[in-house]
């Protein structure tokens, strides 16, 4: 699939307007396969896929969490550190809503809500990332320091 032209998403259109360089990256999508199949299918280390998580505090106000691939997320230590009741992961039908991607290939750029997004703090120190470029069976390939670039994540630590 390595020659197959990639997709242009909304996250695709903000990389290249903010000139960041990344690499296209498709696979074979597999309902609930999760990182664990990408990572497979592109030959690269899950803990370096970053998933796009789109959660909701106690209010119903949208966030981004940005988790390696092989961790899950402390939803109690993150509410801690935000300061909220409690936050839990929204319904697929209200994440495609606030994201405008379908669950499976929710990307954090070009999302049609602006959400804060909280970054797991060890996915800066990683020399590569690949995150999900909009579409199921598509990620892209980019530096962390450019996702924190352009994203401005509030880095927390809430992997379990």
């Amino acid at each position: 699939m390595a020659k197959d032209k990639i997709p242009v998403t909304p996250a695709v259109r903000t990389l290249k307007k903010h000139k960041v360089e990344f690499t296209g990256h498709l696979y074979t999508y597999e309902e609930k396969g999760g990182t664990a199949v990408s990572s497979r299918d592109l030959g690269v280390d899950e803990h370096a896929v970053v998933k796009t998580l789109i959660m909701e505090d106690e209010n119903r106000q949208p966030l981004i969490v940005l988790m390696h691939g092989d961790c899950q997320v402390s939803t109690k230590e993150l509410a801690r550190i935000i300061g909220c009741k409690a936050v839990s992961p929204c319904a697929p039908q209200i994440a495609d809503k606030h994201s405008g991607y379908l669950v499976g290939g929710t990307s954090p750029f070009g999302t049609r809500k602006a959400m804060t997004i909280y970054m797991e703090e060890t996915i800066a120190a990683l020399p590569r990332i690949y995150i999900n470029g909009g579409k199921r069976g598509f990620l892209v390939g980019i530096a962390p320091q450019e996702a924190i670039r352009l994203l401005q994540p509030v880095l927390v630590k809430v992997a379990i």
